[in-house]
């Protein structure tokens, strides 16, 4: 990736800005570098912060990683797919194998269950027509309700936006964000 196009931002914050990065930080860790690059327009930050879907929500905490981690490897965005895996893959879950194959493998590796591939379809679907085909849609409705379906196409959503943030502002790999594995 190039070099950062915009330096994130160093603390002193606005004390709106402190407040809304203490509280979506883990306790100890600093301020991630694409929220201090988000930093230099706070309204953009705080729309971001309060789009977020990182909350209890409707699909549980595997499924939402799925989607994040596919759809952050569709889009190129080494910066958020690591930050994801360093984050949230332990607690997913994940072995090895399946987070290697959220970044390089194809939409039936078997590394997935028959509903973790279903997820991985969606993303790509997404990702490649921007709809959801009718049978996709019918695998869809096996395994998630009508509030998990709109949270999933939106989640898929927002992180194409995310990814285009990180990739578009050049934001900097985080030095303990995971890396993508190479292609077999």
């Amino acid at each position: 990736m190039a070099a950062s196009r915009l330096e994130p931002l160093d603390p002193p914050f606005d004390p709106e800005i402190a407040a809304e990065l203490e509280r979506i930080m883990p306790a100890g860790v600093d301020p991630l570098k694409l929220f201090r690059t988000l930093a230099h327009n706070p309204r953009v930050l705080l729309r971001v912060f309060g789009g977020g879907l990182l909350d209890r929500g409707s699909i549980d905490l595997r499924d939402r990683e799925i989607v994040i981690l596919r759809t952050c490897a569709r889009c190129e965005s080494e910066y958020e797919w690591g930050v994801h895996v360093t984050f949230f893959a332990e607690k997913a879950g994940f072995t090895k194998a399946e987070i290697a194959a959220t970044a390089v493998g194809p939409t039936d590796d078997p590394a997935w269950s028959t509903r973790d591939r279903v997820l991985v379809q969606l993303v790509d679907e997404l990702h490649d027509t921007s709809r959801i085909g009718d049978e996709l849609w019918q695998a869809l409705r096996e395994h998630w309700d009508a509030a998990q379906l709109v949270e999933l196409v939106v989640l898929t959503g927002f992180y194409h936006s995310i990814s285009f943030a990180t990739n578009a502002l050049g934001v900097d790999l985080e030095s303990y964000g995971a890396r993508f594995p190479d292609a077999a």
